[in-house]
């Protein structure tokens, strides 16, 4: 009884670590929909600037650029002077920048404003994730982490909610001005969260990107974590982005039907994040990134069998299951096989390089189509997830006693 009783409260949320879960996902929340409200107003922006598909398509590019260099400087920061502070920095950033677009009347104000937010989101992910790792025993990470992935996808939800409401009546400058929602967070950050005592006793040279390629067996390590998180971005982004079009002519859907489809792979996502957490706590992450990535790559042949919108939803909700529900999970591994003195740098720097360099999957699945076929997309698409677990699969730090063990 008394070993049950025990193990009952090692699982138990105490108050402040409930406190850290309600910052850290309302913020990737709502810095997801801040990004995602360039998605819903673009159209509208491409008709009032009159740009070629180059220059829209630049808008988000900008933004990958910026979280790039975001993750890179304020990850470094943060693991010098304290996440909690600089947390609360790229928040600022990011809804600043955001409700500045409601004030950009030119292409060049919009690129600089996403540029801009593109630096705060960067940053904001991997310190979320961190203190998040800080404040939960390592067992645990990978359940707390899908709280955040789970997150993203409410914030795209209210993106396209608040869309819905405001650009048909008041146009897409003041759909922006909700970007300072977030802002919010942050006077509950600062008043409620506290520095990680072991980060504070903590007296190594800390926020070296050099230490992340210390030694070569390291430095394999985080170009392999690189190109998963690569992989994870430019899957998700060849689902959300070019699926839907492709799914439209393969059985004449309306645009309602395709929002169908998409609304029934978000709800997949989440529910594989939600579960992907738990599977990674209990068998560690080589069995649980195997088997998603297995099945992402098969996944994608799934979607050329419906022959109705019925099979569709469901062949939908599953891909994305697979697909997206490891998303989640690389910031419960990097910060379990990084050290404290560079584990925000880590993180912002390993995913933000695959938010950047798999932002242009999109580009690479637009030449293919207009040079190929539909078929070649599905395989363009199967190869990643397949490199993907090759990759995995040498990262010896992933397996299961190491993993457990360190």
């Amino acid at each position: 009884m008394k070993s049950m009783t025990t193990a009952h409260s090692q699982h138990r949320i105490s108050g402040y670590q409930a406190k850290v879960v309600a910052s850290t996902t309302a913020g990737f929340g709502l810095e997801n929909m801040d990004v995602m409200f360039l998605s819903f107003a673009l159209s509208s922006i491409i008709a009032q600037f009159n740009l070629s598909s180059m220059q829209a398509g630049s808008i988000a590019t900008v933004t990958n650029i910026g979280m790039l260099l975001g993750g890179v400087f304020f990850g470094v920061l943060a693991d010098r002077i304290g996440r909690i502070k600089v947390f609360t920095y790229t928040i600022f950033i990011f809804a600043l920048a955001t409700a500045a677009m409601a004030f950009a009347n030119s292409l060049v104000a919009i690129y600089l404003c996403r540029f801009i937010a593109g630096i705060g989101a960067g940053g904001e992910y991997g310190i979320g994730m961190t203190v998040l790792a800080e404040s939960f025993p390592k067992m645990q990470l990978g359940k707390v982490s899908s709280y955040v992935g789970i997150a993203g996808q409410i914030g795209a939800i209210f993106a396209a909610l608040l869309a819905t409401l405001i650009l048909p009546r008041y146009g897409w400058h003041v759909l922006f001005l909700f970007g300072l929602l977030p802002v919010l967070i942050t006077f509950f950050i600062r008043n409620n969260l506290v520095e990680n005592k072991t980060f504070k006793a903590d007296k190594k040279q800390k926020g070296q990107i050099k230490t992340l390629f210390k030694t070569k067996a390291l430095a394999y390590q985080t170009v392999a974590l690189m190109i998963m998180a690569v992989v994870q971005i430019a899957g998700y982004f060849g689902l959300m982005n070019w699926l839907p079009t492709i799914m439209q002519k393969q059985l004449n859907l309306t645009v309602a039907g395709s929002s169908s489809w998409m609304l029934s792979t978000i709800f997949g996502m989440s529910l594989g994040m939600l579960t992907f957490g738990w599977i990674l706590d209990k068998i560690g992450p080589r069995v649980a990134f195997g088997v998603f990535l297995v099945a992402s790559a098969l996944g994608v042949f799934w979607l050329t069998l419906p022959t109705n919108m019925t099979s569709l939803l469901i062949v939908g909700a599953a891909v994305g299951y697979f697909s997206n529900g490891m998303f989640a999970g690389y910031g419960a591994i990097v910060s379990r096989m990084y050290p404290t003195e560079v584990r925000a740098t880590a993180n912002n720097v390993i995913m933000n390089t695959g938010r950047c360099l798999g932002g242009f999957s999109s580009l690479i699945i637009g030449w293919i189509l207009d040079n190929y076929s539909t078929t070649m997309v599905m395989f363009f698409i199967s190869g990643l997830y397949i490199l993907s677990l090759i990759v995995m699969l040498t990262i010896k730090n992933l397996r299961a006693v190491n993993y457990f063990n360190n």
